[in-house]
């Protein structure tokens, strides 16, 4: 199973030729190459949720907008390939206080944050398991290590025994108290560290290249857990001429169940 984690930057004409309209194609082109069957996206509009699902044929998505469970403001969505899975349960909550509460902001955070979920079944093999899309703060300290509670929290009560995926911008390194809030006791494992076979930089950060290479930073994440081996994993650094895919790398995984 192919697995991808990508922060594909909200669509803002202020990002002159890196902006959403001349990024589109070469999204859904590197997507449909590494044969993703399924992604996490973060910081996605509904215009670029449906401009990708009208290019990737074969995939479907689901997942709201934070601000109103709806359409409105960034989505962490999920796209999957149809022929392939078929969504169980899925749902979504609130990295807040008050996790139900729709549009919620969480301490000391600066934008709502929320995760979307879903229980899959794999149709060939009839296999199920969970998968959680999240993109943290990029402000709150506080709201960075509540969220990761929180997260392993939900995660055990949605997830009981079966096996979890886990994708996602934490805004944060990998040494960082939330990063390691969601390994301790190998609860999840990261995939970079887990993987036989590592390519690509170390950093997923970029900014779209603005960022010089020695203070770029690892902050995208697939997690999985001890049910899941890892056989190879990418950070994608690639440009179409001098236009990136996004302000942030994606990260791709390759994994099987082995229990």
């Amino acid at each position: 199973m192919n697995v991808m984690s990508f922060n594909i930057r909200c669509d803002k004409s202020s990002d002159q030729q890196n902006s959403w309209q001349y990024r589109k194609d070469f999204a859904a082109q590197m997507i449909l190459f590494y044969d993703v069957d399924i992604l996490g996206t973060q910081e996605v509009f509904k215009n670029q949720l449906e401009d990708l699902l009208e290019r990737l044929p074969g995939y479907n998505f689901f997942g709201v907008g934070r601000t109103d469970a709806k359409d409105k403001g960034e989505h962490s969505a999920i796209f999957y390939k149809r022929e392939k899975f078929d969504v169980e349960k899925s749902g979504n909550f609130w990295l807040s206080q008050e996790p139900e509460k729709i549009g919620s902001k969480g301490w000391d955070a600066a934008c709502e944050r929320m995760v979307t979920w879903a229980i899959f079944t794999e149709i060939k093999s009839g296999k199920k398991f969970v998968l959680f899309n999240t993109h943290f703060d990029h402000i709150g300290e506080v709201a960075r290590k509540e969220s990761a509670i929180l997260l392993r929290k939900r995660m055990t009560e949605i997830a009981g025994t079966l096996p979890i995926i886990a994708t996602g911008d934490l805004n944060l390194p990998p040494n960082s108290e939330a990063v390691e809030t969601l390994l301790k006791d190998d609860f999840l494992l990261d995939a970079k560290k887990a993987a036989n076979f590592v390519y690509g930089p170390s950093w997923s950060f970029h900014d779209f290249g603005r960022i010089p290479i020695e203070y770029r930073q690892l902050i995208d994440y697939i997690l999985v857990d001890k049910s899941v081996r890892v056989n190879k994993y990418a950070c994608i650094s690639e440009t179409l001429n001098t236009t990136f895919l996004s302000d942030h790398n994606p990260v791709f995984a390759q994994i099987e169940f082995v229990s």
